[in-house]
């Protein structure tokens, strides 16, 4: 019996998106912007098992670059998917992906400072027990905890920013504020957030000492639930068990998911590797590996996302010859994020689909809710 897994490569974007002047990062529209050509033009990029499956066919079609080092004849099944849903952020991605456009506008807050409404920074600090909250604008994660991380140890208040996306971000002190504390903060406020159409509120938890702060793993979102089923339920409705691996439970509310593990992208890929040995007949593993994009895109380091994305490349070659005759592997994004780009936000492209286990082929230009029927077909389960 089939079994599928869906593989998100977060932010690994290939250009091409026709609306992309349509989004911006600062004053400048997203016109251009090619996260994948761009590190190759930049580093090089040594990527054999992706651009087997079609990464650099993929790449061709979607924004017209032919690349030294990329173009082999593919393998697999590959094409190029165009996102039609409002938005360059990580619900919206998946969400399409998963069979579902996002079917309204996002709430967005305003560049300026403050960056958020007095009612809702006074609900905040209410459920945290404070007088006020630090931050209220935009900003880096890492560079508003450097900023403020001191100040908050000694007040208590929680550190509150946003970015270009639709989130609300509440950094903590895993020590001094308490882990528990601030999940149980995101959590209290997250319903207000998804009122006013905000996708995500983020849990941002971090340890250290001043001058030496560092973000933690226990990250957590608290999401909008999707408006309607999606993959995930559908395997789970036709008797299917689903897997998530890592930002998969946060994203989708748990819609659909049996089990999820969480962590760095190096122990999500070794879950993985166990699930391609381990995963029950019949089922759907949706994973998500954040790092290109948290750790690279938006700190914008091409070195850095040319490095990860060759380890990538490497555990996704071992895993290949692992895959039993009757598995299907699908590799996508979610949405671009150019390292050499300016400013630090998503960026709005097309992305490569790349399919193992169907035998070569061309998909050519699709949508990005046909990954979803893709997936469904595969597994002969029903779509809504």
């Amino acid at each position: 019996m089939a079994r599928a897994f869906l593989v998100v490569m977060d932010s690994v974007g290939i250009g091409g998106a026709p609306d992309a002047a349509e989004y911006f990062n600062g004053d400048v529209p997203d016109t251009g912007a090619n996260t994948l050509g761009h590190i190759v033009q930049e580093r090089g990029l040594n990527v054999p098992h992706l651009d087997g499956l079609g990464m650099g066919a993929a790449l061709r079609l979607a924004s017209g670059l032919e690349m030294e080092g990329l173009g082999a004849e593919a393998k697999g099944l590959w094409g190029a998917a165009t996102e039609v849903s409002k938005g360059k952020d990580t619900p919206s991605g998946h969400w399409e992906l998963a069979g579902v456009p996002v079917p309204w506008d996002w709430h967005y807050f305003p560049d300026q400072r403050p960056a958020f409404p007095d009612d809702l920074v006074v609900d905040v600090a209410a459920l945290a027990g404070t007088q006020d909250v630090l931050g209220n604008c935009h900003a880096s994660g890492t560079a508003i905890i450097a900023e403020l991380g001191e100040e908050h140890m000694r007040s208590g208040q929680p550190i509150c920013y946003t970015s270009a996306d639709s989130v609300f971000q509440i950094a903590a002190h895993e020590d001094s504020f308490g882990l528990d504390r601030l999940l149980d903060l995101c959590a209290s406020i997250a319903p207000r957030l998804h009122e006013m159409r905000v996708g995500r509120v983020i849990a941002r938890p971090f340890v250290g000492r001043p001058g030496a702060f560092e973000r933690t793993t226990n990250r957590k979102d608290y999401a909008i639930r999707p408006p309607a089923p999606i993959v995930t339920n559908w395997v789970q409705n036709a008797g299917g068990h689903v897997y998530g691996i890592g930002k998969i439970g946060d994203i989708f509310s748990m819609q659909g998911i049996n089990e999820v593990v969480k962590g760095a992208d190096l122990v999500l890929m070794d879950h993985m590797d166990r699930l391609v040995e381990e995963a029950v007949e019949g089922s759907l593993t949706f994973a998500n590996f954040v790092e290109f994009d948290s750790l690279y895109g938006h700190r914008r380091d091409v070195e850095g996302y040319g490095r990860h994305l060759e380890w990538f490349d490497r555990r996704i070659g071992a895993i290949l010859p692992k895959l039993r005759p009757d598995d299907m592997l699908v590799l996508t994004a979610d949405h671009g994020n150019d390292p050499t780009w300016v400013g630090t936000d998503h960026t709005r492209e097309r992305v490569p689909v790349l399919v193992a286990g169907l035998g070569p082929g061309k998909l050519g230009q699709i949508g990005f809710r046909d990954v979803a029927r893709l997936v469904a077909d595969y597994l002969g389960v029903t779509v809504p």
